[in-house]
């Protein structure tokens, strides 16, 4: 048994004078880390030919600073989100922030690959910022701001990935790549400062130790599965290496399933994943994980494709960035939208519409992609539905775990996130890759084929969204399975 410790708080105490100020400060700085996290995470990718160029690398060698992201971002994800729980939200946050800030200052000043991607690996420990930022505002917010909040920082999430393919092109094209490193810093060094000398500690506690043996077979487990998803299309599916890793992925996650039944303090309560308000909104961002960076990889390379062709657009890297601009602001518009849906209906009114606007996203250029406004209506409507069923995800595991397990729970819907982008575009990269021309380029039924893929993938999160319970459960922490 876990004990938790937490102050009562007495919403008409004198503490409370200036709370308004204190609380919009205290988002901002989250805000700010979680966007440059999200930053990071796709600004990259874009870039990564030009990054393979100067620094005289393979394109399967750079791909590595994408991967290493990822992986380390996985592996951490849910060890800090538990550390966080257990000594205190703020002071992880501060010691991730600070691991952040490291890694993207040592980017920014690689002069190798090497050290790029150390540095990356050093930026993916940043995964773990969502879960303890949703944390801290469940312990520090009053209730009935909670689920706006929330929606306002999952959004981000989405609308940082956004807009770090957006500004690729410009700032590789206009600076360099280095930049793509110096500017997120800015933002990263100011929500530490926030964070250091703007925020107190949430009083929720878990005490407890850390569970390394469950911690070190999740890892295994995690770095060959995102290992043999990211690498599977370059080594070829088949190859030994690759079904190997897949199979050790597998047998390393179900004897970890096994190992944290029986452990006395596991890194990840198991009772939580028989929860139907979990593993539901953990599909769903599996899912929508995938179909987000489906559209990343999808649009801007349809977007780029010379206009001989007869299906392509002929946009430089960064016009075709802007035309995704409506995605990421219909993802801050949708994003808090989802938080007063939730306060009036619960999560599962926005989870199903997000759901549902996702598929009609990819089902209208899967018909026909042929002028500019399908692409348009496509992104508006994946904007809109990522914003909603992001922020619903992370209300729905509020509404569904005890307070002392925001961190834990909300570790693993972002791990099931990043899994999912890693998942899509290693699929949709096959898929586009398997229909090319004699020249090389892409045919047309490659993006018809990718975004049917997507939009089918996407039903399945309207599936998982429906099965959510329909009743909101608030502070449900003796209804959990024994």
């Amino acid at each position: 048994m876990t004990q938790t410790i937490s102050e009562p708080r007495d919403a008409g105490s004198a503490s409370d004078s200036g709370r308004g100020t204190g609380s919009t400060l205290l988002v901002l700085y989250l805000s700010l880390g979680g966007l440059a996290f999200a930053v990071l995470q796709s600004l990259v990718a874009p870039a990564l030919s030009t990054i393979g160029r100067e620094l005289d690398a393979s394109t399967g060698d750079a791909s590595w600073v994408i991967t290493a992201y990822l992986l380390s971002a996985s592996v951490l994800t849910p060890i800090l989100g538990r550390l966080g729980d257990m000594v205190g939200k703020r002071r992880v946050l501060i010691a991730v922030l600070a691991i952040l800030a490291a890694g993207t200052l040592l980017a920014a000043l690689a002069p190798n690959l090497v050290v790029l991607i150390v540095a990356r690996a050093l930026q993916g420990a940043a995964g773990a910022i969502l879960p303890l930022s949703i944390g801290i505002v469940r312990d520090e917010l009053p209730k009935e701001k909670v689920g706006v909040t929330v929606g306002l920082l999952s959004a981000i999430f989405g609308v940082g990935a956004g807009v770090g393919i957006v500004a690729a092109g410009p700032i590789v094209e206009h600076l360099s790549w280095h930049w793509l490193f110096w500017l997120p810093l800015v933002l990263v060094v100011i929500a530490l400062l926030g964070t250091v000398f703007g925020m107190k500690e949430s009083p929720v506690r878990t005490p407890g130790r850390l569970d390394v043996l469950g911690a070190s077979i999740l890892s295994v487990s995690l770095v060959s599965l995102l290992l043999a998803i990211s690498k599977g299309q370059a080594w070829g599916w088949g190859e030994a290496k690759t079904v190997g890793l897949l199979g050790l992925g597998v047998a390393a996650l179900i004897v970890f399933v096994l190992v944290e039944l029986r452990v006395k303090e596991p890194l990840i309560d198991m009772r939580l994943m028989r929860v139907r308000g979990v593993w539901a909104t953990d599909l769903v961002a599996l899912i929508l994980g995938f179909a987000m960076f489906g559209t990343f990889l999808l649009v801007p390379t349809l977007l780029q494709l010379p206009a001989a062709t007869g299906y392509g657009f002929g946009k430089s890297v960064s016009q075709a960035g802007l035309f995704l601009l409506p995605t990421v602001l219909m993802m801050i518009v949708f994003g808090p939208l989802a938080g007063l849906l939730d306060r009036r209906f619960g999560p599962k009114v926005p989870m199903v519409l997000g759901a549902v606007s996702v598929v009609v996203a990819f089902a209208l250029p899967a018909l026909g992609h042929g002028a500019i406004w399908q692409v348009l209506a496509s992104g508006v409507l994946t904007g809109a539905g990522i914003g909603l069923a992001f922020a619903a995800m992370s209300n729905a595991i509020i509404a569904t775990v005890p307070a002392a397990q925001t961190g834990e729970a909300t570790g693993v819907n972002t791990i099931a996130r990043t899994i999912g982008s890693s998942i899509g575009t290693a699929v949709v990269a096959a898929v586009i890759s398997s229909h090319t021309t004699p020249q090389g380029l892409p045919t047309d039924d490659a993006f018809t084929y990718g975004f049917w893929v997507c939009a089918g993938v996407a039903v399945l999160a309207v599936v998982a969204a429906l099965a959510l319970p329909s009743a909101r459960r608030r502070g449900v922490a003796g209804s959990l399975p024994g």
